[in-house]
């Protein structure tokens, strides 16, 4: 059965076309997907779709999907220069560790020891040029490397843990190694890049390239996308095809769009896709939050130019001093509202919603300056009323003593 462009699930029943997104959606978040692992139970169900879930990600997205009885790997775009994609428990370091584990493993059998392990990665950093130092810093990025590969499935902890290789004195550990996933890993060419800035290149690049691959791909990945930050190939088609790229993406991912002036945003209703929540409960979300109106409202310095107050995108800029003003305001006005954190460290809370404005789409870091997206206002906040300071109470009027037990009724 070939999938329609125009519908990819027509023809489908209306349970098994429901079953096909749900499973979409689920590879979406989780490009390996295993048994035991997080959704692992819906695997058969992405075995039983395989053929039609293979064809929905090529015609659509350009993406390549395995699917055996145990795992299935969906081969995305590499996120190029976009360092919001990451993995935020693995540092620069970290990641040079996940990439010679993964070399060291190759020539390893079913089962090794952690003590093993460590050795042959080390060496395999210094084989690489790297300078490998046994520090508490280098023995936590190396940890952290090996327990991604554990979340991923790769790596099983058969006895011990990996944990161990950041102590002074680490505890053995046997380590058992599932050489099916860890040779689904790899999604770029490396053996076409020249160095590890050209992989990344070459991971994000759609070969061959086609606008509707490129634009699809930016949509479904990230909150927002401007049309400014586009190609003029890719505006001309998005703006030919709004109409039916929104039915395509509610009917096949779930996905709810948003047209604007200046872009277009997708939403999953149920926050599956999710992987940072914007409004959120955290206290750096919420000051976020409240921030934004009069971030987004501020009057332009006096000694600037109208054309530096805008971009070409309808971005503004703030620095980091306006927004610790603006923070510093909020913490005061509510000061029951907030985590100890907010008051003890404002500075680092004025990083977090920096981070987190970046992270989300609302900002771009751009020196000494972030340029806040227009589609920061489509979360603007209206509150309930003003901030009810402490005022402090008015002593108590003291008690005018009443008739005594000891008195006697008309009086001494």
């Amino acid at each position: 059965m070939r999938l329609s462009a125009a519908d990819p699930l027509d023809g489908l029943a209306d349970i098994d076309a429901a079953n096909v997104v749900r499973c979409a959606r689920t590879l979406l978040r989780r490009p390996l997907l295993r048994l035991g692992g997080p959704d692992g139970e819906l695997l058969p169900l992405v075995y039983r779709h395989r053929v039609v879930l293979g064809e929905l990600f090529t015609a659509l997205l350009g993406y390549r999907l395995v699917v055996e009885r145990k795992f299935a790997r969906l081969y995305k775009a590499g996120p190029g220069e976009d360092s919001t994609r990451g993995v935020q428990e693995l540092s620069p370091r970290g990641y040079a560790y996940v990439a010679l584990t993964m070399a060291a493993l190759t020539g390893t059998g079913r089962q090794v020891l952690l003590s093993r392990l460590v050795s042959d990665v080390r060496a395999a950093a210094i084989e690489a040029g790297m300078q490998v130092v046994d520090t508490i810093a280098d023995r936590r990025a190396l940890t952290a490397a090996l327990r991604h590969l554990v979340s991923l499935g790769v790596l099983t902890e058969t006895e011990g843990t990996v944990g161990s290789a950041s102590s002074d004195a680490p505890a053995e550990a046997l380590i058992t190694i599932e050489t099916d996933l860890l040779g689904q890993l790899l999604a770029g060419p490396v053996g076409d890049a020249q160095d590890a800035g050209h992989l990344v290149t070459l991971a994000a690049r759609t070969a061959p390239r086609r606008v509707d691959f490129q634009v699809r791909r930016k949509i479904v990945e990230t909150p927002v996308v401007l049309y400014a930050d586009l190609a003029e190939d890719e505006r001309e088609w998005l703006l030919r095809n709004q109409r039916r790229e929104s039915y395509l993406l509610e009917r096949c991912f779930g996905l709810y769009t948003e047209t604007r002036l200046e872009g277009i945003l997708a939403a999953d209703p149920e926050e599956y896709l999710s992987d940072v929540m914007f409004p959120g409960t955290s206290t750096v979300a919420r000051i976020g939050l409240l921030a934004l109106p009069d971030l987004l409202s501020q009057d332009p310095p006096a000694d600037d130019t109208e054309e530096s107050q805008v971009d070409s995108a309808g971005r503004r800029p703030v620095t980091a001093d306006r927004v610790r003003e603006v923070c510093e305001r909020l913490v005061a006005d509510y000061p029951a509202a907030w985590s100890r954190q907010a008051a003890e460290d404002l500075d680092g809370i004025v990083t977090e919603v920096l981070a987190l404005f970046v992270h989300m789409g609302l900002a771009v870091a751009d020196g000494e300056r972030w340029w806040l997206s227009p589609a920061a206002a489509r979360w603007w906040p209206e509150p309930d009323g003003d901030p009810e300071r402490e005022i402090a109470e008015p002593a108590p009027e003291p008690e005018v003593p009443g008739w005594s037990l000891f008195d006697e009724e008309g009086g001494a």
